[in-house]
């Protein structure tokens, strides 16, 4: 998964493409593996056969061949946000250069989110819903705010929310922060789009069994520019890490509540010059633009039958921020429907690696 979109746009080919004409393109040349149709709904086929066309307000009819499934952009709105949605695109140039498959990808200003899984493992997505909220200018516009994506993998629900939230180094501005996150929790809802009694399928953020929460969280370290500066040199991580905004509104429980995030050993990620592994401020030239350095860009996940794996930076140049990388090995629950008695399940493990690529004030 992927997170704000860069406001420059590369030829095709080059890092990250997330502006709209570019991530058409893209789209273009995708296709899940054996043309498959993504499922909209998960629920049985003996269900799906009682409720008919009450039964998902996205399942497609019977009669649909399952070799149809591809994706294209649809318009949603006035912002510049799209989701992609059941349609016929072309087929990859070979098979072996794309492993996954995309999913969903949207936009809402400078946020974007795309998910991609296994090719092997599209056939079993299901109950795909996305919802924006908008806590910018007003507290409603979308430069800041979170795109936050709900569906299943297998019987098992996940909610991606990639969010921006307030920016701001003064004192109370954290608090603006967790106003941010206390809204996004609160006004998240996604469409109920299965109207089978029988069915359970989240519509708040926390009702889903695994819960991944990234982005430009914007929380800063509490020391003033000189201080952090020299705990920088000195690689002293602890002791800018008992300063983080974060860690110490989540002690207070203040936000996040039982929400968890893995140890940070890396250096803050936020504000550098671009092109360069300086932080902003530390030449003529940019002081300016002097920020003090605080570990911005962060993920944070909730639910049982989640183990992270890493929790890494990546060293690019592109942004004046770094990227940060997750990677989890997490639980789905799996069922098979067998003998007329009923149906088995078992746990199958799978990782996810989820990106906060390149971020940009």
């Amino acid at each position: 998964m992927a997170s704000r979109a860069p406001k420059s746009l590369s030829p095709l080919g080059s890092s990250l493409l997330f502006q709209k004409p570019s991530l058409k393109r893209i789209c273009k040349n995708l296709r899940t593996e054996s043309g498959r149709r993504m499922k909209t709904c998960n629920c049985s086929h003996a269900l799906e056969r009682k409720y008919s066309k009450d039964f998902c307000l996205w399942c497609q009819p019977n009669n649909t061949s399952e070799d149809e499934f591809s994706l294209e952009i649809e318009e949603d709105d006035g912002l510049g946000n799209y989701v992609l949605s059941s349609s016929e695109i072309s087929t990859p140039i070979t098979v072996n250069q794309m492993k996954y498959s995309l999913v969903v990808g949207k936009q809402m200003v400078g946020i974007f989110v795309t998910i991609w899984v296994r090719k092997e493992l599209a056939q079993y997505v299901s109950h795909l819903r996305i919802s924006c909220i908008g806590r910018g200018i007003m507290g409603c516009l979308g430069n800041k705010g979170c795109i936050s994506v709900s569906m299943y993998l297998h019987q098992t629900s996940f909610c991606f929310v990639c969010s921006h939230l307030a920016s701001g180094e003064k004192e109370g501005d954290e608090l603006r922060r967790n106003s941010d996150v206390i809204e996004i929790l609160k006004n998240t809802q996604f469409q109920r789009i299965c109207r089978s009694p029988y069915s359970r399928v989240p519509e708040k953020i926390i009702e889903h069994d695994r819960v991944i929460w990234l982005g430009d969280l914007n929380y800063r370290i509490s020391l003033g520019y000189s201080e952090t500066r020299k705990l920088l040199e000195r690689c002293d991580w602890r002791a800018l890490f008992d300063n983080d905004q974060l860690k110490i509104e989540r002690e207070a429980g203040r936000v996040f509540r039982d929400w968890k995030e893995g140890k940070i050993y890396f250096a803050p990620t936020y504000k550098y010059s671009y092109n360069s592994d300086n932080y902003a401020g530390e030449t003529t030239e940019t002081k300016n633009k002097r920020r003090t350095p605080a570990w911005c860009d962060r993920i944070l996940w909730r639910g049982s039958g989640i183990q992270q794996l890493s929790y890494v930076r990546w060293e690019s140049q592109f942004s004046d921020h770094r990227p940060v990388l997750a990677t989890f090995m997490v639980d789905v629950h799996v069922t098979e429907e067998g003998s007329k008695k009923g149906s088995s399940s078992f746990r199958m493990k799978i990782e996810s690696e989820e990106h906060i690529p390149l971020t940009r004030k």
